[in-house]
């Protein structure tokens, strides 16, 4: 059995709605900054698919960008939220209210 494009796609849109949906339903900061990984991945995915299936090293090349600015976001974040767990001693983000005027 082949695995066609479509599957990539549809496997990469389901993983970007489940990544959505922990963003906008989660109060979590660690939950929100896995669900925006887990966005970032289906993107790859489906940039990796089309490279694949067109030929061209274009989207791996994109790829390769996607996880550095992943992996720079994910440091940073996870160095904000440590910040903030330890003035709060909470990661939920409603109780963060540190930046509001």
């Amino acid at each position: 059995m082949e695995i066609t494009l479509n599957w990539y796609l549809s496997l990469s849109a389901v993983l970007f709605v489940i990544g959505v949906l922990g963003v906008l339903l989660r109060r979590n900061a660690i939950i929100i900054f896995l669900s925006v990984e887990l966005m970032l991945n289906a993107v790859n995915l489906t940039l990796v698919a089309f490279s694949q299936a067109f030929a061209d090293v274009d989207g791996l090349v994109l790829v390769f960008f996607v996880m550095s600015v992943a992996a720079a976001e994910a440091a940073v974040g996870l160095a904000i939220v440590i910040a903030l767990f330890r003035n709060k001693t909470t990661v939920d983000v409603n109780e963060m209210s540190l930046f509001r005027g």
